[in-house]
């Protein structure tokens, strides 16, 4: 049976061989038991946030660092450009007064303007608890649906793939901060347009679907898709090349119908993907450095695995946020040995074939083993100064292995099921049980050490009551900002929450997003470019000493707070409390005062003066 035969019923794999494989089996009907399924993928994935869920005051997925402080902003901000009717492509909220590009950061805007009346309601915390949540049971449930409906017959099969792809350890990972790498719901309804459209079925429908689709995922991550995207070309060209003899057919099916497609495409995303590569403070790329997995890590357990090891795992990774290949030694092995054993279907050699190249991709452009170089080049030297994948994460890209992985043990399961199905029966299936059982209670087997752990949620540090009961607002002037020292970036995030619990009522300069990295200067970079009175203050963060301050320096100080209009500076108890008071008492010649919890120093009349 053809990859893209469209009258049989598991068109994305050949018939089971054997007396018994039925040739055209009708189409599943949603039941009870895909309710069943799909519903317990909800309650895991609650389960999974639990911490989370039970705290929304001050609960703080910890392993997220600054980032869940930096998604609740995205969420919180572009809420109040859809109440007020704003342009929710940019904000002047952080790094004001140039602002932020909001399309060009992973705003993830498919989530946070429809969830607009939960975050007015409830606040940005529950809008990030259901975007992980919901992105963590809808990717499970999304790949099951199609598995199920599309490449195998029994249920427990596609179940099985789908709470793999789903769950597996580098969708943990990143569902500690990143909602954007586990919102992968859209994604297989993706592959399967465009499967449809090759075989030439109701081309219109298809396209546009396609084409709108495709839209929806770039407002939910364009990372994910150029990922997604790469590892299915390497499956459909794996496929092609073993039946060349379709590729003719598909030609005119997929210009039309995929024609159409872009056509929706362009006309729904084209000018916000102008904006986000053209309008104010954009950049183009983002360099990270040589970031490819370590060959060990892919027989490693993950941080939040049931056997995790997070010496082990810290040790081949950049953080906990980006486990990406630890996907353990025993599915590794299993992974192989069902390889080999189905190797002569072609779905599955596609699969396999697409699971390994992208696997190898992700080791960067030189392999490393347990930290040693060695001197073997990968093929993502290929791939790595190309337009858009400069900016990737290369070691991100193991995560296309995820749905292949997830889809060659549908397949298997459905094999070794349609086996027992043959075998004789002289005892009322007392031999078609027992195949079953031993091939479940040996995938279980492999996939429990992989098994998710509930994420660690802490609490977060409370916003100080100047910001909490509104005393702020006695000190800054229409139009004016607010002054955190040290200013906000990348590992200084609670400005943005203390912002939020504010009502986004005022300003702030610099802040943690990505942006360009000078007036001039449109290479990518994390945080606002930076004058001379915020690295002044980064000295006393590094050294923990007061600077020594000149007249020139009282001179710069003034032309940067005119030029962030500011109001007041703020300063909360904390690490070299000390240093930065006596630093900004210097700068201004002029004593903080306490107030509400904050040492704040009232810079008005100074800014006004123009």
């Amino acid at each position: 049976m053809s990859l893209f035969q469209p009258e049989a019923r598991t068109e994305l794999i050949p018939a089971v061989p054997g007396p018994s494989a039925p040739a055209a089996t009708p189409k599943l009907r949603p039941s009870w038991a895909d309710a069943g399924i799909m519903a317990a993928f909800v309650a895991f994935a609650f389960i999974l946030y639990g911490g989370l869920w039970d705290d929304l005051g001050t609960g703080y997925l910890w392993n997220s660092a600054s980032d869940q402080n930096l998604w609740e902003w995205f969420f919180d901000v572009t809420a109040k450009s859809v109440l007020h009717l704003q342009n929710p492509l940019n904000s002047d909220l952080q790094n004001y007064p140039l602002g932020v590009n909001m399309m060009a950061n992973t705003a993830m805007l498919g989530v946070g303007i429809p969830l607009t009346p939960i975050t007015l309601a409830f606040g940005p915390t529950v809008t990030w608890a259901i975007a992980l949540t919901g992105s963590l049971a809808g990717t499970a449930a999304a790949w099951y649906w199609v598995f199920s409906r599309h490449l195998v017959r029994h249920r427990a099969a596609a179940a099985i793939g789908g709470a793999v792809a789903g769950f597996a350890p580098s969708m943990i990972s990143h569902g500690n901060a990143h909602p954007n790498f586990v919102a992968w719901f859209v994604l297989p309804f993706l592959a399967l347009k465009v499967i449809h459209l090759a075989q030439g079925r109701k081309l219109v429908r298809n396209g546009i679907w396609l084409g709108v689709l495709t839209a929806y995922q770039i407002f939910l991550g364009e990372e994910p898709l150029l990922i997604f995207a790469l590892g299915f070309v390497i499956f459909a060209v794996a496929y092609l090349a073993s039946r060349p003899r379709e590729i003719k057919a598909m030609v005119r099916p997929l210009l039309l119908g995929g024609g159409l497609a872009v056509v929706i495409t362009g006309v729904l995303v084209v000018f916000p993907l102008w904006w986000q590569f053209f309008g104010p403070q954009s950049y183009s790329g983002l360099e990270h450095g040589p970031v490819g997995n370590d060959l060990a890590a892919f027989t490693r357990f993950a941080t939040q695995s049931i056997a995790g090891q997070p010496d082990a795992a810290a040790d081949v990774s950049i953080n906990r946020t980006e486990e990406n290949a630890f996907f353990g030694w025993p599915l590794i092995a299993l992974m192989v040995v069902v390889t080999i054993w189905l190797w002569r279907e072609a779905v599955a050699r596609s699969l396999a074939i697409a699971m390994f190249l992208m696997a190898w991709l992700s080791m960067g452009v030189e392999l490393m083993a347990v930290h040693v170089d060695t001197g073997v080049a990968g093929p993502w030297k290929l791939l790595a100064d190309l337009p858009l994948f400069e900016s990737l994460l290369e070691s991100r890209l193991a995560m296309a292995c995820v749905p292949a992985i997830g889809a060659l043990l549908a397949i298997a399961t459905e094999r070794v099921f349609a086996t027992a199905e043959t075998l004789p029966d002289p005892e009322e299936g007392k031999h078609r049980l027992p195949l079953r059982l031993l091939w479940v209670g040996a995938v279980i087997a492999v996939l429990l050490p992989i098994a998710p752990t509930q994420l660690l949620v802490k609490d977060r540090p409370p916003t100080p009551a100047f910001f909490a009961d509104g005393t702020w607002r006695t000190y800054v002037a229409p139009g004016g900002t607010v002054v955190p020292v040290p200013l906000p970036g990348s590992g200084e995030s609670e400005p943005l929450h203390w912002q939020m619990d504010a009502g986004l009522g005022y300003a702030m300069p610099e802040g943690y997003f990505v942006g360009p990295s000078g007036p001039d200067d449109k290479r990518g970079r994390y945080g606002s470019y930076q004058v001379p009175t915020s690295t002044l203050l980064d000295r006393v963060r590094d050294s923990g000493e007061v600077q020594p301050v000149t007249d020139a320096d009282r001179d710069q100080t003034i032309k940067d707070l005119r030029y962030w209009n500011a109001s007041v500076l703020v300063l909360i108890p904390r690490e070299h409390a000390d240093a930065y008071r006596a630093t900004v008492e210097l700068l201004l010649r002029k004593p903080a005062q306490f107030v509400d919890g904050v040492w704040i120093w009232d810079v008005r009349a100074v800014t006004a003066r123009r």
